[in-house]
């Protein structure tokens, strides 16, 4: 299964799966409840996943290294500042949040079980190669890193 890693665009992985939560929705009845509430809840979490994204591109462009993640080998600086001092992953962080809002705002359960499934996509197929490209490069000094800052929250 080597063929799918650091291949599709992160962004685009979740386009495909907020397609697959909207056909999904369409399988099972949706959770009663107020479209304001679900509408507020879904514009939290968005406007949380957009701060974690553009935090996490902020402190990469800070050091001027890549944010292409199917290119880590690329690679110029680890980053450990900034938002990275609390997750190794803000910008997938902030792609499940997004992902979560269109959940909530679907009102629907399966939809919701999309969610937990695209982590374990973008784990195994991006994160996992690119923690071995940053440890190809940075050794020690990454493996402190991980030791220290949780993948996700």
């Amino acid at each position: 299964m080597t063929s799918l890693e650091l291949k599709i665009p992160p962004p685009l992985v979740a386009l495909l799966f907020a397609l697959f939560m909207w056909l999904a929705s369409w399988l099972v009845p949706p959770v009663e409840a107020p479209f304001g509430v679900r509408l507020g809840v879904a514009i939290v979490l968005v406007i949380a996943g957009v701060g974690l994204g553009l935090a996490g591109v902020v402190s990469f462009r800070r050091v001027r290294t890549t944010i292409n993640p199917t290119t880590p080998a690329a690679t110029s600086s680890l980053v450990s500042s900034g938002i990275y001092r609390f997750t190794r992953n803000p910008m997938y962080v902030g792609l499940a949040l997004y992902l979560l809002a269109w959940a909530v705002l679907l009102s629907n359960v399966l939809s919701l079980l999309f969610v937990p499934v695209f982590v374990g996509y973008i784990n195994r197929f991006q994160i996992n190669p690119e923690e071995r490209s940053l440890m190809a490069l940075f050794g020690a000094e990454y493996t402190a890193y991980k030791a220290a800052v949780r993948r996700w929250l």
